[in-house]
């Protein structure tokens, strides 16, 4: 599981464009994103780096865990 902070995400459509994007990541089993929380959680295997590169350009990824 990989733990995403991303800035930007402000409703229910950012949190979906997050997700859509992950979940097209190899390795990636499902992803969840709460735009109040500031989060995305990712189930699987896939590289950190891939997911990252993954998120849409108007979201910024602060850190992952």
């Amino acid at each position: 599981m990989t733990t995403m902070q991303i800035d930007g995400m402000t409703c229910g459509g950012c949190e979906a464009n997050v997700v859509e994007a992950l979940e097209g990541v190899d390795g990636v089993d499902e992803a969840s994103a709460d735009h109040e929380a500031n989060e995305a959680v990712v189930e699987g295997d896939a590289d950190p780096l891939d997911l990252i590169a993954a998120v849409p350009d108007q979201y910024e990824v602060e850190s992952t865990s």
